[in-house]
């Protein structure tokens, strides 16, 4: 089976930019979550339908999530990065939801990343 693989993570001083990737065919309903230590994992950001995108509101303004069809690749450019940004970083995939001839995401995702590690240091 097909899992997700993420890259593009690293360590950068606050302020800084990174710019996530996660590339696995086939599917268009994708998300980024993260999970910073000692908490639980948190959803960053997530493609709802063909024309929306939803945020954590920790992250809007900040972070941008897109998608290339041509690539099977998932973006996370993540600008101004924070301290509390620091975790690591999943990327999930479900299959599309159809109701006649437009497709939403339920959020029920099936096939996760092994994560990239993001630090933010001070």
């Amino acid at each position: 089976q097909v899992q997700p693989v993420e890259s593009g993570g690293g360590s950068v001083q606050a302020g800084g930019s990174l710019n996530l990737s996660c590339v696995v065919p086939g599917y268009t309903c994708m998300g980024w979550f993260r999970q910073a230590p000692g908490k639980e994992r948190e959803v960053v950001a997530r493609i709802i339908s063909e024309s929306s995108s939803t945020y954590a509101d920790s992250v809007k303004g900040r972070f941008t999530i897109s998608l290339d069809n041509a690539k099977n690749t998932l973006y996370l450019q993540m600008n101004n990065l924070k301290p509390e940004d620091t975790g690591i970083y999943y990327c999930a995939a479900e299959p599309r939801s159809w109701s006649g001839d437009r497709w939403s995401c339920r959020g029920n995702y099936k096939k996760w990343g092994q994560g990239t590690q993001v630090t933010v240091s001070s």
